[in-house]
């Protein structure tokens, strides 16, 4: 099944008229995935068709920028009438501050929020994928990349091959598929090495909020499928980029090179580019050729790869 990304909010900072700030969805086999909240989010995800029926929602840091929507969300939510929980996750010492998005307004919320803080280099669990964190640099604030990686995936199974054994369809087939032999009426044992391909990798999906780049995010995105990395500025304003801890899309482009990824989308894009991204488009791609700048309702799909769950080496890629 597709995975979808669709960007809500791609402006830094400040929204523009063509921009909200910083929010993205992702949607997995049905599930949804918010990550940051900027102000307007819910309506952007009105105007994008991402349900409001989502239970996690990401915080890579606790600048204006990023959560100034929480409090609009949740009173829409209430309005709505939800009663289910809400989990918030962001990082360590975020809480307080979100607690207070939460209370403006001195509503009463109508159903559960749970805020979880999180170290770098801590992950949330989920059945068949989790959301691994990673550490960033963005100045003195406390901020974290997150990464969503399935789990591998069963081999192929060749139900042709099986008819011809004369396996009977039915649990026979799922236990051979589940990596368990199985011995036949006949006394035949049937191996699943005889019916099942090699496990296949699954997806991985790196957010990196706002960031210089750094060799964390270089790791945490070793062949991933797509990272999605932060672009403030080009070229002619490095130095400002610096200066504040955010990346011009060069190096952006540079941290997609070094960690072999497949595909790079920019976004936190400053205003002064906020109409025309050529700019931060070509010095990207004089780096990293499969690069691509994000606008608000931009909406990326990943199939289901079929390579082997096999890393490959990725170190010699990053230097060809």
């Amino acid at each position: 099944m597709p995975l979808l990304v669709r960007f809500l909010g791609t402006a830094a900072s400040r929204p523009t008229v063509e921009r909200g700030v910083s929010s993205l969805a992702i949607i997995r086999e049905g599930e949804t995935l918010l990550f940051d909240c900027g102000e307007g989010t819910q309506r952007q995800m009105m105007r994008y068709g991402i349900s409001f029926a989502f239970e996690d929602l990401f915080f890579t840091h606790v600048h204006s920028d990023h959560i100034l929507g929480l409090t609009g969300l949740i009173r829409t939510m209430a309005l709505q009438g939800r009663t289910e929980p809400l989990r918030l996750w962001a990082p360590r010492g975020a809480a307080r501050t979100l607690r207070q998005c939460i209370s403006l307004g001195g509503e009463r919320t109508t159903f559960p929020i749970d805020i979880t803080e999180l170290d770098a280099g801590e992950a949330v669990k989920r059945p068949d994928y989790r959301i691994e964190t990673f550490p960033v640099s963005h100045g003195p604030s406390q901020s974290l990349g997150y990464a969503l990686v399935e789990e591998e995936r069963l081999g192929r199974f060749n139900p042709d091959r099986a008819r011809e054994l004369g396996i009977p369809e039915g649990p026979l087939w799922g236990r051979i598929h589940k990596g368990q032999s199985i011995t036949l009426d006949d006394g035949r044992v049937i191996a699943p090495s005889e019916l099942v391909g090699e496990r296949r990798r699954g997806r991985r999906i790196v957010v990196t909020g706002d960031t210089r780049p750094c060799d964390h995010t270089v790791a945490a995105s070793r062949d991933a499928d797509l990272l999605i990395h932060e672009a403030t500025f080009a070229d002619d304003e490095a130095s400002r980029a610096l200066e504040t801890g955010h990346s011009t899309a060069r190096e952006a482009a540079d941290v997609a090179r070094k960690a072999g990824v497949r595909r790079l989308v920019l976004t936190h894009i400053s205003a002064r580019y906020s109409r025309d991204t050529h700019e931060l488009e070509r010095e990207a791609r004089s780096v990293f050729p499969r690069s691509s700048v994000a606008r608000d309702g931009t909406e990326i799909e990943l199939s289901l790869t079929e390579e082997l769950a096999v890393m490959p080496d990725v170190e010699a890629h990053a230097e060809a």
